[in-house]
């Protein structure tokens, strides 16, 4: 039987502080167990809180370009398409080639996702008035707007040489 090397108790003690302390492990802590509940309470609507959201934000689109709802909802765009061929094969969302321009493709809602996206979202709506009795939403919206920076200044970041010396 091969012993499990002992880990230093400075060790143990940096890493349980890093994991209590951490804002991104924290963030995706958050993360997790919010889609959890919300998944649990869209069972009923037939949708994974993944497409209702994605089901939502189609609708609420002025631009219905794959690409831009790719960068709204911060995902890239290959990934993004694997969930809409998803809901197109359930006939709920409709992808088409923009006339003129192969590589731009539009997606919007079928009548059957409009109705389907309208029902889950009384699912929502009682699931997100459990949630408003149990967390601060006001907080959770502070949190997601003071973070959009930070996808900016990733980005900037990425364009700024680091010194030598650094």
């Amino acid at each position: 039987m091969t012993r499990r090397p002992r880990t230093g108790r400075s060790l143990r003690n940096d890493a349980r502080h890093a994991i209590a302390s951490c804002a991104g492990w924290n963030a995706r802590l958050m993360a997790r167990r919010l889609n959890q509940f919300f998944e649990q309470r869209m069972v009923e609507a037939g949708l994974s809180f993944a497409q209702f959201g994605l089901m939502a934000e189609i609708a609420s689109a002025n631009d219905d370009t794959i690409s831009v709802l790719a960068e709204r909802m911060g995902l890239d765009q290959s990934t993004l398409s694997r969930t809409l061929r998803t809901l197109e094969a359930d006939g709920l969302v409709e992808i088409a080639i923009a006339d003129g321009d192969q590589r731009r493709r539009l997606v919007w809602l079928t009548e059957k996702g409009a109705r389907t996206l309208e029902a889950a979202l009384a699912s929502w709506r009682r699931a997100h008035t459990e949630l408003s009795c149990r967390l601060s939403l006001d907080l959770v919206r502070t949190l997601a707007h003071e973070t959009e920076a930070l996808t900016r200044d990733a980005g900037e970041h990425a364009r700024t040489p680091v010194p030598a010396n650094a």
